[in-house]
Order: structure tokens, then sequence, then C-alpha cells
């Protein structure tokens, strides 16, 4: 069994909890998590008057974020699109309460990396799943399907995107891929340095000179890629977590937002993602990465002209 695969037949155990604004979802995880607080996948539901779209929205690495980006949620919905606002492991409810977010994550290691990374792609597609067969969402199930994510929620956005085709669109906002760019020049993945310098890995990666020796041969390979089965030929293993591994296998629509001043995610990180999805437009945005926030109202405008748009081509 691949790392990506899972068993469907897992039973979900919803619950559900009425709240001034959104529904919280709350159901069981297809895999054992690092922690207990993360067996259960917590997802917010804002209900849209006359749904035309249902969307999956992803957040970045760090609770910090997540209160702020909810406001998409609550907008969205306002615009005729039903929003499930899935909470990342180690995040949040699903995390410590001494940690800040996310910590799992930021790992030296590829081996430890990839399981963390497909948990996250696997609480997408079991929301999915989710809708599709609890008959308290039947009403939605004509609705197309779309899924949008920041930053770290956009790579799994990317990942989701070439694993899972009951996907109509994707939004990939502030993200990219090439692990090179991201681990070496970010200032978000400094723990990550450390790991590297104080204990190499599996590979012997300990600074970003032996990172590209190593990622040389398979950066190369990855524009030619012809099944999802390949990347997991790839070496180092790093590939196999890698957004850009996954690119080429996007053929849904997809639009890409990218700050200028973007620090967090570099150009070459952003850039290089952009030119191997096969069917996606790009939107500057006058920004860094934080301060994006203030052009939500920018951000939202567009995903949802771009959504309606995919929506009136199907339909011609």
């Amino acid at each position: 069994m691949y790392i990506y695969e899972y068993d469907k037949t897992i039973p979900f155990n919803l619950k559900k909890e009425e709240k001034e604004g959104y529904t919280l979802l709350t159901f069981d995880t297809v895999y054992e998590p690092d922690i207990p607080e993360s067996k259960r996948i917590y997802v917010y539901q804002y209900h849209a008057q006359n749904p035309w779209m249902k969307m999956i929205f992803l957040h970045g690495i760090g609770n910090g974020h997540i209160p702020y980006l909810m406001w998409f949620g609550e907008h969205f919905a306002k615009e005729g699109i039903e929003t499930f606002f899935v909470i990342h492991p180690y995040h949040a409810e699903r995390a410590k309460p001494e940690w800040e977010g996310g910590e799992p994550f930021f790992h030296h290691s590829p081996a430890h990396c990839i399981v963390r990374f497909h948990q996250a792609i696997k609480d997408v597609r079991r929301t999915v799943d989710l809708l599709e067969s609890d008959e308290s969402f039947k009403h939605l199930r004509r609705l197309p399907l779309s899924v949008m994510g920041f930053s770290f929620g956009g790579m799994i956005t990317t990942m989701t995107l070439a694993l899972d085709k009951r996907f109509d669109a994707g939004v990939l906002a502030f993200t990219g891929g090439d692990w090179r760019w991201i681990n070496w020049y970010s200032p978000y993945v400094e723990p990550v340095r450390q790991g590297y310098a104080k204990y190499s890995n599996e590979w012997g990666c300990k600074d970003e000179q032996k990172c590209i020796e190593l990622r040389k041969e398979s950066r190369k390979k990855v524009h030619v890629l012809k099944s999802i089965e390949q990347i997991f030929e790839l070496k180092p293993t790093c590939f196999h977590y890698d957004p850009i591994s996954y690119a080429v296998f996007v053929n849904q629509p997809v639009l890409m937002f990218q700050g200028v001043f973007d620090k967090v995610i570099p150009s070459q990180a952003s850039n290089g993602l952009f030119r191997l999805l096969p069917n996606a437009k790009k939107v500057v945005v006058l920004s860094g990465h934080k301060s994006s926030y203030i052009f939500r109202r920018f951000i939202s405008r567009n995903t949802v002209k771009f959504l309606n748009n995919i929506i009136m081509e199907k339909a011609v």
C-alpha cells in the first residue's frame, strides 16, 4: 500500500455541534497520529444560503493564522460557497496546549515528514468521503467541489489535487514547492535547518550544497513523471512530500496567488511550482506573506470569479 492510500471503511463516528455562524464537525482519522489530540478531525462548516459550490479550505502552519483565515470561510459562505475549514493535524484543538501549532511538520528527516504531510492529505480526502457518504450532506452532493489552501495549506492542496480527482478546481495562495528553496531560505523553517546542522538525516543532508547535490537528478525528472507511483521512485525521499513532484498531475484548473514581497515562500519556490502546473493562472499580489491578509477581499473576489467561470465553462 502506498503512503497516500487508506482504508475508506473505517467508521467516521461523526459528531456535530451547532455554533453561532457555523457547524463544528468532528470525526475519526484513518491513521494513528503522533498524539491522541489529533485522532479526531475538526472541520468548521460555514453555511451558504443558496450554495452553488462547496469548498474545502486549508490553513497554513501555526495556530496564529487560523482565526484570520476563518474570515474566508465566513465570506465565501456569503458568496454562495459552502465552506469546510479543516484544521490540520497538530494544530489548535488537535495539538498539545503548549504548542504553537504544527510542530511535527518541522523535521529534518524525510521519513518523518512523508508520514505527517500525507496525514494532512488524508484528512482532506476523508472530509470529502464524509460529504459523499453521510446523508446530512446529501443536498450538497450535486455541487462542484473545490479546495483552497494558504502557504502550507497550499502545499497540501497541490498534492491533494494530484491524488484525488473528485476536486473540480483548486486555489493556491502564497505557496510553492521545491524543498531546496524553502528549507534553506524561508525564515519559518529555521528549526529544520538547525536539525540538518545538528543531526543531518538518513540521506546525509546537512547543508544547502549537499541538498543541491542529492536532489539534482530527481529534480530534473519531476517534469517528465508519467504516474503518481513514479514519485515514490525519486531519491532522496524528500520528493515524496514535495508539491513540485505532484504538480504535473494537477490537471484541474488552478488559480495561484503570489506575493511580490513574500519571504516565507521564496519566489524560486512559487515560480517553480507554477511552471509545472498544466492548467494554472497566476494573480500577483503586492504583499508579503502575512501582509496578504490585508488583501483578503481582493483574494476572495478573484477566487469567486475564478470558480464562477469554471461553473459557466462546464455549463457551455
